[in-house]
């Protein structure tokens, strides 16, 4: 009996202790690991984003005030994405520590493992079978992070009709608020294409239909002079990122032409540029004499007409 209260009181309690010291220490080490790349990458600094409105990028070169509104929102994503990678690699530590531990504390209290882990591969491949909708959940949400496919606060459309703006990412669900409010919750795994509207810069583009009884030119300057004059607007001036330019016309019907007009914008900003673009182009174009197509509705008498 003496060996055995020995082992019991001595031996076993010992390698247990020193089992659930290395976990600490080893989960410990992980977390500082995996927290000091995180901290690694979140101080790295965005490449020069110059390139991407076709200028040269230089050391001298002045950063606009937009360019610098772009590399924060940039900046701010990338963030959310490393911070949110370092946490699914903590989990992911932690759970792969701490069984390990368990099964070498069942271990050493003298209980076989070998049937627990050949049950537990027989319940994962199992697992894997009955919940294949939720793995392939979890593997586009680690893919979309990885790829920073969108993130917190861009509008997005994932199909079916189903656009908004992103409130929260996980592995499993993306959640999106619609125009009208609703909330939706998406998951990843049936996210087949997403469109992002926030990412880097937006075009605001406007649709102008103009009577074909009108001097087209004419028409085209009074649309390009409404827009210029338009993006100097103190309100919407820091969201433009270039200049108007007028597309050329892109319609041909049996009463008007359609005239498209182009203004590169901030990530997110083009629906309100746009609205402003087209408000601004109709009161230009009645002030020019520049008419649209029934210039007085359908059905309805011009004012000082009688029958």
């Amino acid at each position: 009996e003496g060996p055995a209260v020995q082992t019991w009181l001595v031996e076993r309690p010992v390698e247990i202790i020193l089992t659930l010291v290395v976990a600490v220490v080893a989960h410990w080490l992980l977390r500082r690991v995996i927290d000091k790349l995180a901290w690694r990458n979140l101080a790295a600094r965005l490449p020069n984003l110059a390139s991407a409105f076709g200028r040269r990028s230089n050391q001298e070169e002045e950063v606009t005030a937009q360019m610098a509104a772009i590399r924060r929102s940039q900046e701010s994503r990338r963030k959310a994405r490393i911070r949110t990678l370092a946490d699914v690699g903590k989990s992911a530590a932690a759970i792969l520590v701490w069984t390990w531990a368990g099964l070498a504390i069942l271990s050493s209290l003298g209980v076989n493992i070998a049937p627990i882990i050949a049950s537990a591969g027989v319940a994962g491949v199992a697992l894997g079978f009955g919940a294949q909708s939720l793995v392939k959940d979890f593997l586009s949400g680690i893919f979309m992070l990885l790829e920073d496919q969108y993130g917190v606060g861009d509008t997005i459309d994932v199909g079916d009709e189903i656009s908004g703006t992103v409130e929260e990412v996980t592995l499993r669900v993306t959640t999106l608020r619609d125009i009208d409010g609703t909330l939706w919750y998406v998951r990843n795994g049936e996210i087949l294409r997403v469109g992002n509207f926030s990412d880097e810069y937006s075009i605001a583009r406007i649709q102008v239909p103009v009577g074909l009884s009108n001097n087209a030119e004419q028409a085209a300057e009074v649309i390009l002079a409404s827009a210029q004059r338009t993006v100097q607007d103190a309100d919407i001036a820091d969201v433009i990122l270039d200049e108007p330019e007028f597309n050329g016309i892109t319609d041909f019907a049996p009463d008007h032409l359609s005239m498209r007009l182009s203004v590169k914008t901030l990530p997110g900003q083009q629906w309100t540029v746009q609205r402003r673009l087209l408000g601004r182009a109709l009161a230009d174009m009645q002030a020019a004499g520049i008419t649209t197509p029934y210039p007085h509705g359908i059905g309805v008498r011009p004012p000082g007409e009688t029958g």
